[in-house]
């Protein structure tokens, strides 16, 4: 038994010693990689949070009010161009003064010795009445998601397995989805707003990772692409969903080309991400969901303070696997309010 005792000794140092040796011979994470689409697993949690983003809201998103596509609901005084003529209410505008103008126009027939214009139902531009059309307003899901770092991988998976997801009910919601992704120097938008599952599934099949980290671009081109699409006629309500710690150390400034006197430091890079989360929350239709994929042992509560200027809501994920889970009953209660 002495003689074991050494020996087991021995073992415990080696065992203890080899997380060390691993840790040291692990690759460093390459500032750019490519990962492939078709490996990703759609976790049922993820089909959870698709279904209830499409139901969540329902008549709670509002109607979108146009002169082209819809239901009609009542005539308007048209501006400009007609582009829908209301033949009821023009024919009850014009009804009043028939006979008058069958007058008129039967004086001026016996003058002019010419009775060819004349006509059983005269109509005047100021009778005119437009269709007033009204549809269902669908939204945009719109994912922002870190792809700097060590963790971009799994959070790119955990944003492409819930978009697809979307995408599936899309036809039915009249949702639309887009991703924007922000790593290097800028962001970009790597799915346009769109119902296609095989636009999607093209866009989405390689994606570059690592790199610096350009919230504040990717917060403002979230805006200008939500804006557009509200500018359609298509969708009511955008929804962001951020997937990101929170970090910044890209200026807005860097992102769109224009050179910086002076280096940005920590506080200034946050006061500028804080204000672009600002400016989002103030436009009309627009909520952030922030979900915070950063280690809570070095948090610094940075997405916490992004979700709260923008009067969102914030959650913390731990795994990007829970994504779904967790982003299913946050989507659900910001559609709802």
């Amino acid at each position: 038994q002495e003689d074991e005792d050494p020996q087991e000794q021995e073992q415990e140092q080696q065992e203890e010693e080899q997380p060390e040796e691993q840790e040291d011979q692990a690759p460093a994470v390459p500032e750019e990689f490519m990962f492939d689409v078709e490996g990703v697993a759609l976790d049922p949690d993820v089909m959870k949070f698709a279904s209830s983003a499409s139901k969540g809201g329902g008549g709670k998103r509002g109607m979108i009010f146009s002169e082209e596509r819809g239901r009609y609901i009542k005539p308007i005084l048209p501006r400009g161009r007609v582009r829908k003529l209301a033949v009821d209410a023009t024919m009850r505008t014009a009804a009043p003064y028939q006979k008058k103008r069958r007058e008129k126009a039967n004086a001026q027939a016996e003058e002019s010795g010419d009775r060819s214009k004349l006509k059983n139902v005269y109509i005047e531009g100021s009778d005119v009445r437009a269709k007033k059309m009204a549809r269902k307003a669908g939204s945009l899901v719109l994912f922002v998601v870190d792809a700097s770092g060590s963790m971009a991988l799994n959070r790119m998976n955990a944003a492409k397995g819930a978009a697809i997801g979307l995408l599936s009910e899309a036809y039915q919601s009249r949702d639309k989805i887009a991703l924007i992704t922000f790593q290097g120097d800028f962001a970009q938008v790597v799915l346009p707003p769109t119902r296609s599952i095989a636009m999607a599934k093209n866009r989405l099949e390689r994606m570059p990772c690592g790199g610096g980290s350009p919230l504040a671009h990717a917060l403002n081109m979230a805006a200008q692409t939500g804006l557009t699409c509200q500018k359609s006629g298509d969708v009511g309500e955008v929804l962001v969903v951020c997937i990101s710690d929170g970090r910044a150390n890209v200026p807005l400034a860097t992102s769109v080309g224009e050179e910086l006197e002076e280096p940005m430091d920590k506080t200034a890079l946050k006061d500028e991400v804080i204000n672009t989360a600002k400016m989002l929350g103030t436009l009309a239709g627009f909520k952030l969901l922030m979900l915070d994929s950063e280690n809570k042992f070095v948090s610094t509560g940075l997405a916490k303070e992004i979700a709260a200027a923008a009067q969102g809501k914030y959650h913390y994920i731990p795994k990007p696997s829970q994504v779904g889970q967790v982003a299913s009953q946050a989507i659900q209660d910001l559609k709802s309010r």
